[in-house]
């Protein structure tokens, strides 16, 4: 069988050493050493004003008046140098620190950089928030949260309209609100427009040279599952550190000038670390798209991705899965998409083989050869980017090998291996939680993950690590028998493409494993009833029936004991919600949380009351 072509890419890292500690303990390392960065992320704004002034720094779509997205409007690092020296200025004014940082409520946009900018040069931290705690939110605690443990000084938000609802309802009276457009009625404030008009003094230089590399620069709350979010402190330190471990690792990003179109949520480390710094760092170019990988937003995502050739391209699996689909008959997204692209990039959950097959197929088609698919591992306090494949035959759950400067402690726990963090990318903790933090590291500073690897390749270390769930997700049946959640989740999501969204599994101390389904948009198709018709009564379509029904079946075939029998699947009408914190801005499905909201639904499944409950077929 001929090996497949793939568009050159190299591999910073493929080499490690691994050594042993106490029993059950090993520490791996790369091989190739963090090289020097910078002391602060602003240096390389600096950096690029001076170098290249003219340079598109960041650009968006101007939304017009009847809601739709026009041209794009553009700013480059030398406007974009000048913005955040006033904003700046204007910080310094209202004497804004550690203790009353600037709270950011909006999505991405270009004030929301300019801020954040901003706030890097004043050395006063910044906190990107979930919009949905605003938006979405009907109670608002967690924005009440959020203000309760930063204690703001400042509020920036986009638009009144929108916002003003969430500032009236979790907002003291006394904290500064900054909006580009619009008012709240009763309610003084400041336009952006005054904090870019603010003139600049020389405090603007000594507030930038006093940042260092422990210097704060942000907070970033993480999703929350079962409790309320914690604020990880985030340094320029690691920061640097973490761009310039991500530049080791993927050459590509300083092979040429990089451009990126991109929708992942700032208030997510994703997004707002590994993206955000990413072009700040390179002097590259990031291109906002407005859109998202949901059936409403993705026509944008696609229109922009027709005109905007990246040259490395990150989302997660729904978003490439709504790419692959569209590439299959769109002769223009698949021209430009594949024009320069040197690199695709997902993370935030398991991606299934036939998007894989379907991105390969139109690959091959447009441009003779595939674009590698690459992955890692990492999280919010990992800065995040701490692990990274090695080579282009990428399978679904592989991971890679602890980047440069990173020293992993692979640890066994109850029958896996947890991964655990220590290096220049580790945050120092949680904002004013110093129980919280010293729960999180263990005696040698190493930053305890909860998430679960295994060798790729026992014979040979230096294909790294794989992904093997969450520690915590894992749980017992009452004959004593762990169910290994990841894995078997990633196979049921596997088998039901392109049908199921995620699977949530149950069966904690009981007899048998239960899978509860969130399903695709795709089974409309399935039930064959008009698109308008309620995702509860698609639901109940034989047709739909039938096929979970082979998707349960065929993988019982293959289960080697109760661990791996789904004894009994449901199928969920209400998708995840981020209100409750089942799933993420960025898409991953948090199980505890879902078992935690959807008790009721947990204990019907395993009494048999459901209707809509299916049981394995004699085969």
């Amino acid at each position: 069988m001929t090996e497949p072509k793939f568009r050159p890419l190299t591999f910073g890292v493929t080499r490690v050493d691994l050594r042993d500690g106490a029993p059950g303990v090993h520490y791996l390392k790369a091989e190739q050493a963090l090289q020097d960065y910078p002391e602060r992320i602003t240096d390389r704004l600096a950096h690029w004003a001076a170098t290249a002034p003219d340079r598109i720094y960041i650009a968006q779509r101007e939304k017009l008046p009847d809601g739709s997205k026009g041209e794009w409007k553009c700013i480059t690092y030398g406007q974009a140098w000048r913005h955040a020296r006033c904003i700046a200025q204007a910080l310094i004014h209202r004497g804004l620190s550690t203790k009353n940082p600037v709270v950011i409520l909006s999505e991405n946009d270009l004030e929301h950089a300019l801020l954040a900018l901003g706030c890097l040069v004043a050395g006063v931290p910044f906190v990107p928030t979930s919009p949905a705690y605003s938006l979405v939110s009907v109670d608002y605690d967690k924005l009440r949260h959020v203000i309760k443990t930063v204690t703001p000084g400042l509020v920036f938000a986009a638009d009144a309209t929108r916002y003003a609802k969430a500032i009236n309802a979790a907002l003291p009276a006394d904290i500064e609100v900054v909006l580009t457009q619009g008012q709240i009625d009763g309610r003084d404030h400041t336009t952006f427009a005054d904090l870019l008009n603010t003139p600049v003094t020389p405090a603007v230089d000594a507030a930038m040279q006093a940042t260092g590399p422990d210097t704060i620069v942000k907070f970033l709350f993480t999703s929350g599952s079962t409790s309320l979010p914690k604020a990880v402190i985030n340094t320029q330190r690691m920061w640097c550190a973490n761009q310039q471990q991500m530049a080791q690792s993927m050459p590509v990003l300083a092979q040429e000038p990089l451009v990126l179109v991109d929708w992942l949520p700032w208030n997510h480390t994703f997004g707002g670390n590994h993206n955000f710094g990413m072009v700040l760092y390179h002097g590259g170019t990031l291109y906002i798209d407005d859109g998202k990988p949901t059936p409403a937003l993705m026509a944008e995502t696609l229109r922009n991705l027709r005109e905007i050739a990246p040259t490395v391209y990150f989302n997660v699996p729904t978003g490439f899965e709504a790419i692959a689909a569209a590439m299959q008959t769109d002769d223009v997204l698949r021209k430009n998409l594949l024009s320069r692209v040197k690199m695709f990039f997902y993370a935030g959950a398991a991606m299934a083989q036939p998007i894989w097959d379907s991105l390969f197929e139109s690959e091959e088609r447009e441009i003779g050869e595939r674009i590698v698919m690459s992955t890692g591992l990492g999280m919010t306090e990992s800065g995040p980017f701490a692990i990274f494949v090695t080579n282009p035959n990428v399978k679904a759950g592989d991971l890679g090998v602890p980047t440069p400067g990173m020293d992993l402690k692979l640890v066994d726990v109850d029958g896996k291996t947890e991964v655990r963090y220590r290096g220049p990318n580790i945050t120092p903790g949680y904002w004013r939680a110093p129980n919280e933090t010293a729960k999180h590291f263990d005696e040698e500073g190493y930053f305890c993950s909860g998430d679960a690897v295994k060798w790729i390749d026992e014979t040979d270390v230096h294909q790294g690590l794989k992904f093997d769930g969450r520690i915590a997700e894992d749980f017992k049946l009452a004959t004593g028998t762990f169910v290994s959640v990841g894995p078997l989740r990633a196979k049921i999501i596997a088998a039901g493409a392109p049908y199921i969204q995620d699977v949530v599994l149950t069966g904690i101390n009981l007899k048998e494993v239960g899978a509860m389904v969130f399903p695709t948009q795709a089974v409309r198709a399935l039930s064959g009833l008009p698109a308008s018709t309620p995702m509860a009564d698609v639901l109940t379509r034989a047709p739909v029936l039938d096929q979970f029904q082979k998707v349960m079946n065929e993988l019982n075939k293959i289960a080697t004991g109760s661990a791996s029998r789904i004894a009994r699947m449901c199928l969920l009408a209400e998708p995840p919600t981020l209100d409750r914190g089942e799933v993420t801005d960025k898409g991953s499905i948090n199980q505890r949380a879902v078992l935690t909201h959807r008790a009721e639904t947990v204990a019907a499944l395993h009494d048999d009351s459901l209707a809509s409950i299916l049981k394995p077929q004699s085969l």
